[in-house]
C-alpha cells in the first residue's frame, strides 16, 4: 500500500510538472531564472581602502597646513620617530635615532641631532635660526644627563613638562623659535616608566600630532 501510494504521488507530480511546463510560456519562466543567476553572479561590493594621510594621520590636514607626528621610543624595540609633512626626519629606517633627546629643526631645510649631553643640546638649540620649528622626542633615557641650563632653555621655549622628566620617561614636544604656535594643537606629552606596564619598567610610547598653518613658518 505504501509503495503504491509513493508511486501514485510520483506520477502525479510528474504529470503536474509537465502540465505546468506546457501551459506557462518559456519566456515567463526564463526571466525569474535570469534574475536569480544575476543575483548569484553579482560581485560583492567591498568598502574602499582608506586613503593614507601624511604622517599617518587619521584625517588630512586642511590645505595650507603642515602635518607633523612625534612618537617617542617604547621599550627596547620601538624607536622614536619624528615625521613632518610625510617626511621621516628621525626614525629607525633613517638610522639616526640616538639615546637621549632627539631633536629635528624645520626651517626650509632640516637639521637633525640626537644627544644625551646637555651642553651639546643647548648649543644646538641656540644655533637654531629664528622662524624654526623644533621637534623633540626621547628614546631610552633623556633625563640622567639633562642639566638645569638645558631644562631652563626648553622651559623658556614653552615646555611645561621638562622638569618632570624622570629616568626613561617618554616625552614628546614641539615648539617654535621666533613665533607662536596655535593654542589648539598638541604640543607636549609625557609618560613615566612603570614596572607594571607591558615593557617591564620601560614606559610605553606616546605621540603628539597635528597641523600647523604654513604661513607661520
Amino acid at each position: 500500500v505504501k509503495l503504491g501510494g509513493l508511486l501514485l504521488t510520483s506520477v502525479a507530480a510528474w504529470y503536474l510538472g509537465c502540465l505546468f511546463a506546457t501551459l506557462v510560456p518559456k519566456e515567463r519562466l526564463q526571466a525569474p531564472i535570469d534574475n536569480l543567476q544575476g543575483i548569484v553572479k553579482k560581485p560583492v561590493l567591498k568598502p574602499p581602502v582608506p586613503k593614507r594621510q601624511k604622517c599617518d594621520h587619521w584625517s588630512p590636514c586642511l590645505p595650507g597646513h603642515y602635518a607633523y607626528r612625534i612618537l617617542s621610543g617604547g621599550g627596547t624595540q620601538n624607536l622614536a620617530r619624528i615625521c613632518f609633512e610625510d617626511n621621516l626626519l628621525i626614525s629607525e629606517q633613517k638610522g639616526n635615532v640616538g639615546r637621549g633627546i632627539n631633536i629635528a629643526i624645520v626651517n626650509c631645510n632640516c637639521v637633525i641631532n640626537s644627544t644625551d649631553h646637555s651642553e651639546e643640546m643647548v648649543t644646538f638649540i641656540k644655533n637654531a635660526p629664528e622662524g624654526s620649528l623644533l621637534l623633540m622626542v626621547t628614546h631610552d633615557d633623556g633625563s640622567v644627563r639633562l642639566k638645569d641650563v638645558a631644562k631652563k632653555l626648553i622651559e623658556k621655549l614653552g615646555s611645561k613638562e621638562i622638569r618632570n622628566i624622570k629616568f626613561r620617561s617618554s616625552w614628546a614636544f614641539i615648539t617654535a623659535k621666533g613665533f607662536k604656535l596655535p593654542d589648539d594643537i598638541q604640543k607636549e606629552k609625557i609618560n613615566h616608566s612603570d614596572k607594571n606596564n607591558r615593557y617591564r619598567g620601560w614606559p610605553a610610547e606616546i605621540q603628539i600630532e597635528g597641523c600647523i598653518p604654513r604661513n607661520l613658518i
